[in-house]
C-alpha cells in the first residue's frame, strides 16, 4: 500500500522538471505545462472525497485495486501520447485514477492493524508519503537527463509500469477480501458539482495570460463561484433529506474550519506555485539540465524537512498556533533573501547562489505544513474528523492546482520576454502576498491543535472523506 500511495503522490512532482523536454518533443507551450503539471493535481483534488465514498460502498480492498490498475494504465497512456493535448488529457485522466487509488490507504490500514500496531503503522506511513513531493522533481529530472533507451521524458511515466504491476500482484495476493457497505449512497450530483466548479477555476486562470483575459474567462471564475455556492446548498438539502452528502454540512458552519479552507488553499498554491517557478528558473533561465535541475530543488526539500521536524517534535506543541505565524514569516524572509541573491547573481550561476533563501523559505513551508491540519481539525467535533479531514485534503491539491496555473502564468508573463529573473521576482511577490493574507487568517485558528491520538482514532472515519493525512 505504502508502495502504490508513494507512486500516486509522486506523479503530483516528478514532471515539474520535464518542462523544456516536452517543448522540444510536442511543441509543448507554457499553457501546455501548467496543464500537464496542475491538470494532475486539478483532477486528484476533484475527485478524492467521491474516492473515499467509492471505497465504503464497494469495497476499499475492490476500489484499491480498481484505482491501482487504472492509475497503472493511464501512466502508460502518458508515456505513448504523441502531441501535448493527449497527454493532457490522459494527465486529467491520471489523476482521476489517483483520486480513486489513494483514499483506501488508510481505511485497509484501519481494517487490518490495530492497537500498538496501528500506532507504528501511522508513524510510517504519513513520513514515508511525504518522501513523494520531495523525491519527485529529482527522480524526474534524473530519469529525463539519464534518456535511457531513448525514451526521454515518457521514463517519468514509464516508471510506474513496474511498480504498478508488481503492487497489483502483492496486493492482489495479500490484501484480505472484505464486502463493502451497499447501504452508502454516493452523492454524485456532489461531486459532479466539485468536478465541474473546479475546471471552470482552473481553465481561465490557466488559459487567461495567453488570451489576454477575454470575458469568457471572467465568466466561467464567476459561474466557478457559483458553482460552489450551489454544492453548499445541495450539501445542505442531501442532508436535510436524511442521505449522507460528500461533506458534512454542519462544517461549513463553523468559522474556523472555513477560515482554515482558506488558508489551506493559499498557504499550498504559494507553496506549489513558488516551488514550480523555482524549477522552470532553473531550467529555462539558468539552462540547467533536467537532472541539475531536479537536485536544485533539494535545498527546498532540505529546508521543509528541517521546519516540518522542528515543528513536530517540540514547537508546535510548546507556542501552539504560534507556529502557523512565525513559519510564514521564516517563509517572507527566506523570499525576500532570495530576491537578494537574485538581484546579485554572478556570471556564472550555481545553485548554491540561490540555496540559502530557498532553505530559509522551505523551513518556514516545513513549520506550517506539519501543524496546520491538526489547528484546522482542532474546531471540529470528533465526529466530524473524517470529513473534515477529506475536505482539506482535497482543497490542499485543488489549491496546489490553482497555484500552477497563476504562478505559471505570472512566471512566462516575463520569461517570454527573456527576464527570467523579473518573472521570479514577480512570483515571489504573488507568494509573499498569499502569505500575508495566511498569517491574517491564522489568528482565527484555535490556539491549540487537535491531540495526535484523537486525529488517529478517528481515522477510519477520515477515509470514508478520501483523507490523505
Amino acid at each position: 500500500m505504502l508502495v502504490a500511495e508513494i507512486m500516486d503522490l509522486l506523479d503530483a512532482s516528478i514532471v515539474n522538471v520535464a518542462g523544456p523536454a516536452l517543448e522540444e518533443s510536442l511543441g509543448a507551450s507554457s499553457v501546455g505545462l501548467q496543464w500537464v503539471i496542475g491538470g494532475y493535481a486539478l483532477t486528484l483534488g476533484a475527485g478524492l472525497i467521491l474516492g473515499g465514498r467509492l471505497g465504503d460502498r464497494y469495497g476499499r480492498r475492490r476500489m484499491f485495486l480498481a484505482g491501482l490498475f487504472s492509475f497503472t494504465a493511464t501512466s502508460l497512456l502518458c508515456a505513448l501520447a504523441p502531441n501535448i493535448e493527449w497527454l493532457i488529457v490522459f494527465r486529467l485522466l491520471q489523476g482521476t485514477a489517483g483520486a480513486m487509488l489513494l483514499p483506501q490507504g488508510l481505511g485497509l490500514l484501519r481494517e487490518n492493524f490495530s492497537g500498538p500496531e496501528l500506532t507504528k503503522v501511522f508513524g510510517i506511513f504519513g513520513p514515508v508519503l511525504g518522501l513523494g513531493g520531495i523525491v519527485g522533481p529529482v527522480l524526474g529530472g534524473g530519469l529525463i537527463s539519464g534518456d535511457f533507451f531513448g525514451l526521454g521524458w515518457r521514463l517519468v511515466f514509464l516508471v510506474n509500469l513496474p511498480i504498478g504491476v508488481a503492487a497489483l500482484v502483492l496486493a492482489w495476493i495479500f490484501v484480505p477480501k472484505r464486502p463493502g457497505d451497499r447501504t452508502v449512497v454516493v452523492d454524485t450530483m456532489g461531486a459532479a458539482l466539485v468536478a465541474v466548479s473546479c475546471g471552470l477555476l482552473v481553465l481561465p486562470l490557466n488559459q487567461g495570460q495567453e488570451a489576454g483575459w477575454p470575458l469568457w474567462t471572467w465568466l466561467c471564475m464567476a459561474a466557478s463561484c457559483a458553482g460552489f455556492a450551489a454544492f453548499a446548498v445541495q450539501q445542505r438539502r442531501t442532508a436535510a433529506r436524511g442521505r449522507e452528502p460528500l461533506v458534512t454540512p454542519a462544517l461549513l458552519r463553523k468559522p474556523a474550519f472555513t477560515v482554515g479552507l482558506g488558508g489551506i488553499a493559499l498557504f499550498f498554491g504559494g507553496l506549489v506555485g513558488s516551488q514550480l517557478v523555482l524549477t522552470l528558473f532553473l531550467q529555462i533561465g539558468q539552462h540547467f539540465t533536467a537532472g541539475e535541475a531536479g537536485l536544485g530543488n533539494l535545498p527546498l526539500a532540505v529546508g521543509t524537512a528541517i521546519g516540518g521536524a522542528v515543528s513536530g517534535a517540540f514547537l508546535a506543541e510548546r507556542i501552539g498556533r504560534a507556529v502557523l505565524q512565525v513559519g510564514p514569516l521564516v517563509q517572507l524572509v527566506g523570499a525576500w533573501l532570495l530576491w537578494y541573491e537574485l538581484d546579485h547573481l554572478g556570471t556564472s550561476f550555481t545553485i548554491w547562489d540561490i540555496a540559502p533563501g530557498v532553505t530559509v523559505a522551505g523551513i518556514g513551508a516545513g513549520m506550517v505544513i506539519a501543524a496546520l491540519f491538526s489547528f484546522i481539525l482542532a474546531a471540529v467535533d470528533d465526529n466530524e474528523i473524517g470529513s473534515a479531514s477529506g475536505v482539506l485534503s482535497a482543497v490542499q491539491s485543488i489549491g496546489g492546482s490553482v497555484g500552477v496555473a497563476v504562478f505559471g502564468s505570472v512566471f512566462f508573463a516575463r520569461a517570454k520576454t527573456g527576464d527570467f529573473t523579473g518573472g521570479f521576482h514577480r512570483a515571489l511577490l504573488v507568494q509573499s502576498a498569499l502569505l500575508l493574507v495566511f498569517l491574517a487568517l491564522t489568528v482565527l485558528l484555535p490556539k491549540k491543535a487537535r491531540p495526535e491520538e484523537t486525529m488517529h482514532a478517528g481515522a477510519g472515519e477520515a477515509e470514508k472523506a478520501g483523507a490523505a493525512v
